[in-house]
């Protein structure tokens, strides 16, 4: 039956729900081999170029209360992440972007918490673009307005992140507690009427079902500018109150990417580096992942935690990766 299934979706051919759920269930090593291998040849087909992304947090002092469960980013959240309070200076900024051209990154990450509306990265992708020819994603989750969209789009923005997480609205309420799910998809609707690539992923391992990740992917087809989906897995951060939950399985959440691509042959998948782990990476590629996050340099003058996890991927290590599968790093 799966060889059946993975045929039928090599041939480019639409799977039905129950298939898709055949491949999510997938619990033997050949049988994952088979789905890792079959959207590797998909991603391939389409491009062996794989991005890479770098990141610049903006800020970490986040108004949301009460805070996501799962968060280590935030001020105060957890002593494994940004403990302390920051909001970077323009000068510290564009320090940081000087060092992802010099290291021949093409893409940055602008992020940061909730609470402005979108000022502090409109500030902050003006410095970008004034001082660079990096393509920009902006990632501050639902804490943009219409006006501050329309603003990243004239400014040339290439790509706004609005992750949903997840899509049921249970779930997404007992781990985000001070977010609302439906202004998230009202933030993405609205981005992806502005015109501007959306880029809007899932958050494995929180309480969700396997079926509410296949409705999750399923739903995003729903925005047309959708170019990229980021396949996140939790892990715990210290001190938070999900400290002492499971991390997500590597290969569930690989299994995850593999079907994502297989129903998107076209899109962007991003793993970030942190949740799948930097010595991870080499897997996600395998599976069909096409763009790697949180990619730093040595010569980066901040220090840098991720987002799901306080490592990241060291650009030289990945380059090596990325080649050693006769993948192609994009570079400037």
């Amino acid at each position: 039956m799966i060889d059946e299934i993975l045929i039928k979706a090599e041939q480019g051919k639409n799977l039905t729900d129950d298939e898709f759920l055949e491949l999510l269930n997938i619990n033997n090593d050949e049988d994952m081999q088979k789905l890792f291998d079959t959207a590797a040849k998909i991603r391939s087909q389409e491009s062996k170029t794989i991005k890479l992304t770098s990141t610049i947090h903006v800020t970490n002092k986040c108004q949301i209360q009460p805070r996501c469960e799962y968060c280590g980013f935030a001020e105060k959240t957890s002593k494994k992440g940004y403990y302390n309070a920051f909001y970077k200076s323009n000068e510290e900024i564009l320090n940081a972007v000087e060092s992802i051209k010099e290291a021949r990154i093409p893409r940055v990450s602008c992020s940061g918490g909730y609470g402005y509306k979108g000022k502090q990265v409109v500030n902050a992708c003006k410095i970008v673009k004034s001082n660079s020819n990096l393509e920009i994603l902006v990632n501050v989750g639902g804490d943009l307005t219409k006006k501050s969209i329309n603003e990243l789009g004239e400014l040339g923005v290439d790509t706004i992140c609005c992750n949903l997480e997840t899509i049921n609205e249970e779930v997404f309420s007992k781990r985000k507690p001070g977010d609302s799910l439906n202004h998230r998809i009202l933030t993405c609707k609205r981005i992806s009427d502005a015109g501007i690539g959306l880029s809007s992923g899932l958050l494995l391992g929180i309480g969700e079902s396997v079926e509410d990740r296949l409705k999750h992917l399923r739903y995003l087809s729903n925005f047309k500018t959708l170019e990229e989906i980021p396949i996140m897995g939790f892990n715990p951060y210290e001190d938070t109150p999900m400290a002492n939950e499971k991390p997500f399985p590597l290969k569930e959440q690989l299994k995850i990417v593999a079907v994502t691509r297989i129903m998107y042959p076209n899109i962007r998948i991003t793993m970030p580096t942190p949740t799948v782990g930097p010595e991870n990476v080499e897997f996600s590629l395998k599976a069909g992942a096409n763009n790697l996050a949180t990619v730093i340099a040595d010569n980066y003058p901040h220090e840098v935690k991720g987002v799901g996890a306080p490592e990241y991927g060291n650009y030289n290590k990945v380059v090596n990766v990325i080649e050693k599968l006769g993948l192609i790093p994009q570079t400037i």
